[in-house]
C-alpha cells in the first residue's frame, strides 16, 4: 500500500512531499540523496529490495524530499540561507513529519528507525543524535558528514545544530544520556566514489562521547551507488525487526 502527502511547512518555507510503503510494521524513515525527491528510493529499486520487510507487514517505510540536500549541492541562495534552510529541515523532519508517521501508525510514542545513503546518511545521523527521543537506530550509508564545502565557510548556529561533527563534541546531559542507549551503523564500501575515512571520523567522533556505534566496510566490490545500498539496506533491517 502507497499513500502520499504534501503540504506546505513553515519551518522551511515551502510544500514538501511525503511517501509511506507499507501498512503494517516498525517505521523506517528513509532520507533519500541529495537530489532526491519522496518517491527517489521506489524509482531506484530501493523499495523493491525491502519489499519481503514490507509485504511481511515487518516495517512501514517512509521518504521526504531532500530540500535541504538539494540546496547544499545546487550552492542555492547564499551560505547563510543554506545553513537555515538544513536546520529547519531537521525541525521540520522532527515536529512535522515524526507526527504525521505517530498518526499513521496510531501511536504517538512509537518510536523510529532512520536511514539514508550520501547526503541521505548526514541527514540520517543528524537526526539521530538530535533527536534521540524520537530515533531508535540509524543505519548511515555511505555517509558524506563532512558539510563545510556546501556551507561556503559559512560558521553560525544553524551550521553548528545541524552537523554531528560541530555539536556531538560539546553534547551533555539529558540528550548525551539518551543518545548512549541508541545505535548507529556506518556502512561503506571501499569501491569507486567511496569515502570509507568520513565514517571512521564519525565514529571517533560518536565514540569520545560513548554513544555505540560501528562502522561496516564491505570492501571494494561496493561502489558509492544504488546496487549497494539495495543490498546493505535490506541486510541490517532483518537484524533489526
Amino acid at each position: 500500500m502507497k499513500t502520499h502527502h504534501r503540504w506546505f511547512s513553515p519551518r522551511i518555507e515551502r510544500e514538501i512531499s511525503v511517501t509511506r510503503w507499507g501498512s503494517f510494521g516498525m517505521p523506517v524513515l528513509v532520507f533519500p540523496t541529495a537530489g532526491g525527491d519522496a518517491e527517489e528510493i521506489e524509482r531506484m529499486r530501493l523499495v523493491e529490495a525491502l519489499e519481503p520487510l514490507i509485504n511481511g507487514g515487518r516495517i512501514k517505510v517512509y521518504s521526504c524530499d531532500s530540500v535541504a540536500g538539494r540546496a547544499m549541492v545546487n550552492e542555492e541562495g547564499s551560505p547563510r540561507y543554506r545553513s537555515w534552510i538544513l536546520n529547519g529541515f531537521h525541525e521540520f523532519v522532527r515536529h512535522e513529519m515524526v507526527p504525521a508517521i505517530r498518526t499513521d501508525c496510531a501511536s504517538d510514542s512509537i518510536e523510529i528507525i532512520v536511514t539514508g545513503s550520501s547526503i541521505g546518511a548526514f541527514n540520517a545521523l543528524a537526526v539521530q543524535c538530535r533527536y534521540p527521543d524520537v530515533f531508535t537506530n540509524a543505519i548511515c550509508m555511505s555517509g558524506t558528514y563532512d558539510i563545510n564545502r556546501f556551507m561556503g565557510g559559512q560558521w553560525d548556529d544553524d551550521v553548528y545544530n545541524s552537523s554531528p561533527l560541530h555539536f556531538l563534541p560539546g553534547l551533555e546531559g539529558p540528550s548525551l544520556d539518551l543518545l548512549c542507549t541508541r545505535h548507529v551503523t556506518l556502512a561503506s564500501g571501499e569501491g569507486a566514489w567511496e569515502d570509507i575515512g568520513q565514517s571512521w571520523r564519525v565514529a571517533d567522533a560518536l565514540g569520545a562521547k560513548g554513544v555505540p556505534n560501528r562502522v561496516d566496510g564491505w570492501g571494494t566490490d561496493y561502489e558509492h551507488n544504488w546496487p549497494t545500498w539495495r543490498t546493505m539496506l535490506p541486510h541490517y533491517l532483518e537484524q533489526l525487526v
